[in-house]
């Protein structure tokens, strides 16, 4: 039987429109994949990122839900003349405001920080889990209390653990609100309330929002949670920090694209049998990048290191074959770190080459180096090279000590009393100098070192000279520099 005119498809729409119950013509939710690793967005799921190159990275986003779309605040815009366009100022008549720090009241943070606390900055801090780092912004919170109130919001712990954890270490936690939340909008609803000046969200893998059909936890929660702490830190004037987890491979979880939405970076980093923590900023746009800060993790939470020279170093007695002191440069201050190295006989048949620490190819390069301008032989030896103290050192000024502390090792021979080296390497067998030298000797010399092995270009005066009672042997091939040590 055919159905009335009034019940035909092309009717069906109009017949039903207003209805709150049931519309065929409403909105679908917008959806697209997104890359975890570069953030790029593709309308179709694929196995290999078009972008970065990736593989199964690609997750499905929720871009707008259907009530989003049918609501009237999607709908205005300045083509509907009820929004007026973004007013554009020329560049030279933006009145720039002060650049005002506020300290932390842990000196080894506000270093990493870049001096202190940007009004409206967002840091995202990363790391292992137990390694500190809700420990470290509880304490920071708490000490600027007293001129910053802060929020401390929390998804991962109740408010009784917050609070045992703060009585533990002995904060004074006055002017410290802490919120149990996990909603975006109820947590900026609260803070529209109490106003605080410093928001702690830990972490932001917890956070998700009401306008996405995701999981929390995924890449769009992660990603817009954070980009609405971001819009409102910026608005507000409100520092924000984002504790974060990481994956198995060492980077925070999530998309990429949210290291490059928040101001600064820190890895919290450290060895599970050692009770020091080393913070290190990877990214700031307010200070100096790879500034590290040394913390010790104790009884009362963590003590900041004013001297991180002193705890790299192994303090033994005498020196020992296979150790060789270097002056590396982190950020804003030179280090003193010890370089152990391991030679001996191998019974494989393909030697292993481990640093750690170090870049292991870069140590496959210098044994090649030593071979071909040194003389010295290591094909038929396992070679074991290690930064004490759980260093990553980075910067080509290691090359110089990994040699000589490999030599060492290889002849069973210490290298003489306080003696400190550092240089790059060249595949020529030459001694490059490195940046800041005078800095790195007067650090050396504070510690009272009374030998040091620099490329020539690195020496306050050229060949042997004293500095500050040290004695400097400039060196320029690889075979001077062995013929010294």
């Amino acid at each position: 039987m055919a159905l009335p005119s009034q019940l035909r498809r092309r009717d069906f729409g109009t017949l039903w429109a207003g209805s709150e119950g049931f519309n065929v013509n409403m909105a679908k939710a917008r959806t697209a994949y997104v890359c975890s690793e570069c953030g790029a967005d593709f309308s179709k799921w694929q196995g290999q990122c078009g972008a970065c190159g990736a593989w199964d990275t690609l997750s499905e986003i929720v871009l707008e839900t259907a009530a989003a779309a049918k609501s009237p605040a999607s709908r205005r815009g300045s083509w509907a003349g009820k929004v007026d366009p973004p007013k554009v100022t020329a560049l030279r008549d933006v009145q720039q405001g002060e650049d005002v720090r506020v300290s932390t009241g842990i000196g080894e943070f506000d270093r990493v920080l870049g001096g202190g606390l940007v009004q409206g900055a967002v840091v995202l801090v990363g790391g292992d889990p137990g390694i500190g780092k809700s420990t470290l912004l509880l304490q920071a919170v708490a000490s600027m209390a007293a001129n910053l109130p802060g929020l401390y919001v929390t998804g991962e712990e109740s408010l009784a653990q917050v609070a045992g954890r703060a009585a533990r270490l002995g904060l004074q936690v006055d002017g410290v609100d802490a919120l149990a939340e996990t909603g975006i909008e109820r947590i900026l609803e609260q803070a529209a309330q109490l106003r605080p000046r410093i928001i702690v969200a830990d972490s932001v893998q917890t956070l998700w929002t009401e306008s996405l059909t995701a999981a929390p936890g995924s890449v769009s929660q992660v990603r817009e949670s954070a980009a609405r702490l971001v819009r409102y830190a910026k608005e507000t004037g409100t520092a924000v920090f984002l504790v974060g987890h990481v994956t198995k491979e060492g980077g925070i979880a999530g998309p990429r694209v949210l290291e490059h939405m928040v101001d600064a970076v820190l890895y919290f980093e450290g060895d599970s049998g050692s009770r020091f923590r080393v913070l290190r900023a990877f990214k700031n746009r307010f200070g100096a990048v790879n500034e590290l800060g040394v913390f010790a993790m104790g009884d009362r939470g963590l003590k900041e290191v004013p001297n991180p020279s002193a705890i790299f170093l192994s303090g033994a007695s005498a020196q020992q074959p296979g150790s060789c002191v270097m002056v590396t440069r982190e950020g804003t201050r030179p280090l003193l770190v010890e370089v152990q190295a391991l030679v001996d006989a191998s019974p494989l048949s393909n030697p292993r080459r481990v640093a750690v620490g170090l870049e292991g190819n870069r140590l496959a390069m210098l044994l090649a180096v030593l071979h071909r301008h040194g003389g010295i032989v290591t094909g038929d030896q396992d070679v074991f090279v290690n930064v004490v103290g759980g260093i990553r050192v980075q910067e080509t000024a290691a090359d110089l000590p990994v040699l000589l502390s490999v030599l060492s090792s290889l002849r069973d021979t210490p290298l003489p009393d306080k003696t400190i080296a550092f240089g790059e390497v060249g595949l020529s067998g030459e001694i490059r100098p490195v940046p800041n030298g005078e800095e790195r000797l007067r650090e050396a010399a504070t510690h009272g070192f009374l030998r040091a092995i620099v490329p020539k270009a690195n020496a306050p005066k050229g060949g042997r000279s004293a500095y500050k009672g040290m004695e400097v042997i400039a060196v320029e091939r690889l075979a001077d520099a062995l013929e010294q040590a």
